[in-house]
């Protein structure tokens, strides 16, 4: 069997270019990386990449067409998806202000890799455009005639491709200068996520089936 190499390119220069626009994730691997540290962004990048396995399986198995033309279950995944960005923009506008971590808060911060895991996980699991999107992209660009183990491989390259892409973000955010142009702000940088994450849990809320 030849391995479908333009099928693939096509796939992952799609997916790839919606990873780079900014949403969710994005915002959510920005605030790990400022509110806490590199590792707390990469268990959060690792937590939304695997969640991505979670959406490429349940579309390979079928599930994904009886989510997306059901309005129930739509319904439901979005206003989960709303709510939990809602609790997300709460937590930010209570949070203190970021700041350098002190020596002493590193050996705890190891504690809450797990936490930023499930952060990373449950933001890209609950957003129902994640459902749609991947079985219009599986429908549209993937042949009926693909084996199966053809199309595992595509979701595993879909995970790696957007664990890089976030880890580069996190890199890029952790960055001493990076990080301390941010410290600058203050309290407002709570404020900007917490709004931000309030606009997407709205863009969520009125997501509507195509």
């Amino acid at each position: 069997m030849d391995f479908p190499w333009l099928e693939f390119a096509g796939l992952m220069l799609a997916f790839g270019i919606n990873a780079v626009i900014p949403g969710a994730d994005f915002a959510m691997v920005l605030r790990q990386s400022i509110a806490h540290d590199r590792r707390a962004a990469l268990f959060t990048s690792a937590g939304i990449a695997t969640s991505i396995l979670v959406h490429g399986s349940y579309t390979l198995l079928g599930v994904g067409v009886i989510v997306g033309q059901s309005l129930l279950l739509f319904n439901i995944l979005k206003w989960l998806g709303a709510a939990y960005l809602v609790y997300l923009a709460v937590s930010a506008l209570r949070s203190p202000p970021p700041k350098a971590p002190e020596a002493s808060d590193l050996t705890g911060a190891k504690r809450g890799d797990l936490a930023a895991f499930a952060l990373g996980f449950l933001t890209n699991l609950l957003n129902p455009k994640a459902v749609l999107f991947f079985l219009a992209l599986f429908t549209s660009l993937v042949s009926a005639h693909t084996h199966m183990d053809v199309k595992v491989i595509y979701v595993l390259a879909m995970s790696l491709m957007l664990f890089a892409w976030f880890a580069l973000v996190s890199v890029f955010f952790t960055t001493p200068s990076v990080r301390q142009g941010f410290f600058r702000f203050g309290r407002w940088f709570n404020r900007v996520t917490g709004i931000t994450f309030i606009l997407l849990a709205v863009r969520v809320a009125i997501a509507q089936q195509h």
